[in-house]
């Protein structure tokens, strides 16, 4: 049963309504007639929720100012001021706070503004009680689930940046646990590692666990261009800065307002630049290329190298200053080779993303393959390792991935960036000079080992291949390529 409530109701009534789930949820009542303030803390109290009341508009906004709320449920005409006013702070503090508006001298001009300032609804007093506490659960269960749905979608993508940082290894658990310290506060941030390693992953988790995570998250490479253009990049440039600066243009210091700028290979900065990022993270201000007006700059700078910054600035070609400004918090990546348990876990992400990118059906790594991966010295880090998968995965034309398969610098245990070792059949290291053939040598030594299998095997070539721990399609290809019987 439905009943209307007065201006001079004092009782609340019962009703079929059920209270709502959300818990307690606050909602602030603004109305300068006590009997209306009091029936609506009893009828919502009822219902669950944490009511507070306010007798005018600036007690209401000293509350609003005070805490947060879920709800504004306000009178449009009090003697102080103007419930659309309150409403209009309100919205200021917090945008998605649900709010609706009471009035007993209802006028088209109010309702629009009042709709316009963002209220969702707009009832005149006297009012059917249950409708309205339907209306108030209904927006406020909306308004948690968003909630809700928004704090999942953080915490999914959260331990998304963290997966994509694979590592069962202590150095890595340790890494994971010093980006989960630093997150939290809103000093600057030095990566280091080598080349290959993952520190843009791991200043992006470093974000993404931040309270800047709903703000952007903008990386720049600073070996990649020269510095005016790198300045322009950074800062931006106002008209007529140089020659084809048509327009002013916003820096990615500005696009990364309220988030993190992630500065890559920092230690390739030029000296000028240098001086000026220090000014930024000294005063937190900046000027546009060609401009006159400072900028704030509410930004966290996350910084990653692959340089001996000490020794740059022993050097005298880093700043001291600067460095001291960037290593507030440091975290150090370790290269593939000192984390070798990691292998196979990476090898086999890797061989899941590629297969299904190219929609292949190679599903594992045999076992002579994947003891090349764990031997090679992996001087290119994770993201060499990635490639070397992403090459097999597209040669490989069976379900698993074969050693022949990988690139030649795995299988034959050299790095790409480090001369190849000659082995000969012998055991002595041949002499080096005009004439020596390093390919003739290799195939010297596949043909002498195989064909050695091949006699203790008796001609038996899937015993052959196990003598050498190979896969039989991997010793019938070299048997035919040396044309061995």
């Amino acid at each position: 049963m439905s009943a209307s409530v007065s201006r001079g109701a004092a009782a609340a009534p019962e009703s079929p309504v059920q209270p709502a789930p959300a818990g307690k949820l606050r909602i602030l009542v603004v109305d300068d007639e006590p009997s209306m303030r009091e029936m609506l803390r009893i009828v919502l109290r009822r219902d669950g929720y944490d009511v507070a009341l306010a007798q005018n508009g600036h007690e209401a906004i000293q509350q609003l100012q005070a805490g947060p709320f879920d709800m504004l449920l306000s009178d449009i005409r009090m003697p102080d001021m103007s419930g659309v006013d309150v409403l209009r702070t309100a919205k200021s503090l917090d945008p998605q706070i649900v709010a609706f508006m009471m009035t007993a001298f209802a006028s088209t001009e109010t309702a629009v503004e009042a709709m316009r300032l963002g209220a969702l609804d707009y009832f005149t007093k006297p009012f059917n009680m249950d409708e309205l506490r339907l209306k108030v659960r209904q927006h406020l269960e909306t308004r948690h689930l968003k909630r809700e749905n928004l704090l999942l979608k953080r915490a999914l993508k959260s331990r998304h940046e963290f997966a994509s940082i694979l590592g069962r290894s202590d150095a890595m658990q340790v890494v994971f646990s010093t980006i989960e310290t630093v997150a939290n506060t809103t000093s600057t941030v030095l990566v280091s590692g080598e080349s290959g390693t993952g520190k843009e992953l791991v200043a992006r988790a470093v974000h993404f666990n931040s309270l800047r995570r709903d703000r952007p998250f903008v990386a720049v490479n600073c070996g990649a261009m020269p510095e005016n253009l790198l300045e322009s990049e950074l800062f931006g440039h106002v008209r007529g800065a140089f020659t084809g600066a048509h327009a002013s243009k916003k820096g990615l210091m500005e696009v990364a307002e309220g988030g993190s700028i992630f500065l890559d290979e920092i230690g390739e900065m030029p000296t000028t630049m240098q001086v000026k990022l220090l000014r930024v993270l000294q005063d937190r201000r900046f000027r546009r290329l060609g401009g006159t007006d400072e900028v704030q700059a509410d930004v966290r700078v996350i910084a990653a190298t692959n340089q001996d910054l000490p020794r740059m600035v022993s050097e005298g070609r880093f700043r001291e200053d600067l460095f001291y400004r960037l290593n507030v918090l440091s975290i150090q990546v370790p290269p593939l080779r000192e984390r070798a348990e990691d292998i196979q876990l990476l090898a086999e992400h890797f061989l899941a993303q590629f297969a299904a990118q190219m929609g292949k059906s190679v599903r594992a790594i045999s076992g002579p393959a994947l003891q090349l991966l764990l031997d090679h010295q992996w001087r290119g880090n994770v993201r060499e390792l990635q490639n070397a998968i992403e090459r097999a995965v597209a040669l490989e034309r069976t379900e698993t991935i074969l050693p022949e398969s990988l690139p030649d610098e795995v299988r034959l245990g050299r790095s790409p960036t480090a001369p190849a070792a000659s082995a000969a059949p012998t055991g002595e290291m041949p002499a080096l000079g005009d004439g020596f053939d390093l390919e003739a040598r290799g195939e010297d030594f596949y043909r002498h080992y195989i064909a050695l299998a091949l006699e203790r095997a008796g001609g038996v070539q899937v015993k052959a291949a196990e003598l050498l721990g190979m896969s039989f399609r991997s010793f019938r290809y070299y048997v035919k390529k040396y044309n061995l019987k």
